[in-house]
């Protein structure tokens, strides 16, 4: 049995004044939730911040209602019962998941709380019996739906074309910084530094497992290298690149997935059938990275087949002859 789920209470057990305390928790968790999302966003997005306080307000104003509502059907003391402690109730991702995934994601996690909140009091209301029940959750559905039009209001107020434009633009470019930049990086390293020792290997021994086993640690080894060189060579708060352990894994995943792309097939007893799926392998690997530095970088399309292919073909050549001597 998962621990918590059978000291959990059914949605359909609460009472109403337990419906009305866990709507109050639920709002003041939400808007405490916004809050965290202005405080990222501040510094660089300061329009989005704006909507995000403006909606923490909104969501403050509600709990007060509720509060006052609780306060004259049932008394001052508000019974404790949170989210966690209803089954089926709808959850929240903890806010450290998401302010690191960028605005975009922000924006439409905000989106999905609304929705949640709302769908929840709208079917919960149809499982009720009891009108003083049912009529609670019905106004609490309107007053969830009525947050989004609070949102798009304040987008309208805070967030005009031109803000919105430049705060796309600038999470962008630190996407690009932080993740993109760092990864192609390492995808080029581990594509094209592991070539000449992997085809060296491969035609001097023409042994499929000798090959594999130095493909393996070439790619391994130069994964930790490059990932622990990006993230120990800025701090990012200079530059504005991101956070340098972000950087890190993001250019030792791919350094690593770089060289292991053309070591796999070499897991192939067959010599020349693996080298021959190494080969079509690289090839692809050597064009998806053109693709990255022309959409993401803007680099020339053949400047960027230039400096990628040819480069990787002189290198392919390189460790194929120095193998096959």
């Amino acid at each position: 049995m998962i621990p918590g789920i059978a000291t959990r209470r059914r949605f359909k057990d609460l009472s109403e004044q337990e419906v009305l305390a866990l709507a109050i928790s639920s709002e003041e968790d939400d808007a405490r939730i916004y809050r965290s999302y202005a405080e990222v966003l501040r510094d660089e997005f300061p329009a989005s911040a704006a909507i995000f306080d403006g909606m923490a307000a909104e969501e403050d104003d509600h709990r007060r209602r509720l509060i006052d509502l609780h306060t004259e059907r049932f008394g001052d003391v508000i019974p404790l019962i949170r989210r966690e402690h209803v089954s089926g109730y709808y959850v929240r991702r903890p806010v450290w998941l998401i302010e690191n995934l960028g605005l975009q994601r922000i924006r439409e996690e905000a989106a999905q709380m609304e929705h949640d909140a709302q769908q929840f009091y709208e079917v919960a209301a149809t499982h009720t019996a009891d009108a003083r029940t049912r009529k609670l959750l019905g106004d609490l559905a309107a007053a969830e739906a009525g947050h989004g039009d609070m949102a798009a209001a304040l987008a309208k107020e805070h967030l005009q074309d031109d803000a919105k434009s430049r705060e796309d633009n600038t999470a962008h470019r630190q996407f690009v910084l932080t993740w993109v930049q760092p990864g192609l990086a390492g995808l080029m390293d581990g594509s094209v530094s592991t070539l000449a020792p992997i085809f060296a290997v491969a035609f001097a021994t023409q042994d499929t497992w000798t090959t594999f086993l130095v493909g393996l640690a070439a790619s391994v080894g130069a994964g930790i290298s490059m990932g622990f060189t990006e993230a120990a060579s800025d701090d990012g708060q200079i530059s504005g690149r991101g956070s340098p352990y972000k950087r890190g894994f993001a250019s030792g995943i791919m350094t690593t997935i770089g060289g292991l792309g053309h070591a796999l097939p070499y897991l192939i007893a067959d010599f020349w059938t693996a080298t021959t799926i190494a080969i079509l392998v690289v090839f692809v690997e050597l064009w998806a990275i053109v693709w990255i530095q022309n959409r993401y970088m803007d680099t020339p399309f053949l400047r960027a087949t230039f400096q990628v292919v040819l480069g990787g073909a002189l290198v392919f050549a390189a460790g194929a002859l120095i193998g096959s001597g």
